[in-house]
């Protein structure tokens, strides 16, 4: 059951009212109340008014009935938004570091390289470091499972990619992420190769995916686009080395920097 109708129903029955008595005070049918509270419908801005009326409950229904519409529609969240209420994150990247595992150093070098960043990059650092706090700075940690091309791995000065990959190393050995390389050679020609792609589980178990390009990128929110993108997700999976062995891989590299 969905936060709103364990709620509404919490509520309710706090106001020693069953379901009858609600809809009679709402002027509504008692089927409609059992439809909200069985999570088949969603109250309308003006009806989620008239509960937290009827309930006392100050605007809670109409937040949590809005947040409600939101997941019923969502395309209309940012993806940093589904992010930051995800339970399950997955990303793949070919040939830089995933975002939310970015250290400054390597943000701003990164950032810096887009001549159209030249006056923002201090922004676009806050923002993503802001970012990866909402993600990572909760009470409930994300499980977070990054597939990173080898060829990142190379990609940045000496100084920044140490820095980098040190990061990486620690952050494989948290109980909730997990850091798996791909190989550049030997694994021939892949669904991955189309560009990076991000996917995410929700505490309903719905699922987002995100496909980042040089602008803005896009979200793909239907089933069939998220179970494709989740087939390509498990064929690079296939593909790639080990936990253990990527950890092998990222130790030597940051051997060859020393």
């Amino acid at each position: 059951m969905s936060e709103l109708t364990t709620e509404l129903r919490r509520l309710r029955l706090a106001r020693r009212m069953n379901q009858t008595q609600l809809a009679k005070a709402l002027s509504v049918s008692k089927s409609l109340i059992a439809s909200f509270e069985t999570g088949r419908l969603v109250p309308q801005e003006d009806t989620a008014q008239a509960i937290d009326q009827v309930l006392n409950s100050g605007d809670k229904i109409q937040k949590l009935a809005k947040e409600a519409h939101a997941d019923r529609r969502p395309w209309l969240r940012s993806w940093a938004d589904h992010e930051q209420r995800a339970v399950l994150l997955r990303c793949w990247d070919l040939s830089i570091m995933p975002g939310l595992l970015q250290r400054e150093p390597y943000m701003r070098k990164l950032f810096a390289s887009v001549p159209a960043n030249k006056s923002k990059v201090d922004d676009l650092v806050r923002i993503r470091l802001e970012r990866q706090a909402a993600v990572f700075d909760r009470d409930e940690p994300v499980e977070l499972s990054c597939l990173i091309g080898e060829t990142a791995l190379h990609q940045g000065s000496r100084e920044v990619l140490k820095d980098q990959l040190g990061y990486l190393v620690d952050a494989s050995h948290q109980p909730n992420i997990r850091i798996r390389v791909v190989p550049d050679r030997g694994v021939g020609l892949h669904p991955g190769l189309g560009g990076p792609f991000s996917l995410a589980t929700l505490g309903d178990g719905s699922r987002i995916a995100y496909l980042d390009d040089q602008l803005r990128g896009r979200m793909a929110t239907t089933t069939a686009d998220v179970i494709e993108l989740e087939w390509a997700w498990e064929a690079i999976t296939d593909l790639s080395l080990s936990t253990t062995q990527s950890q092998d891989v990222l130790l030597r590299l940051i051997d060859e920097h020393s």
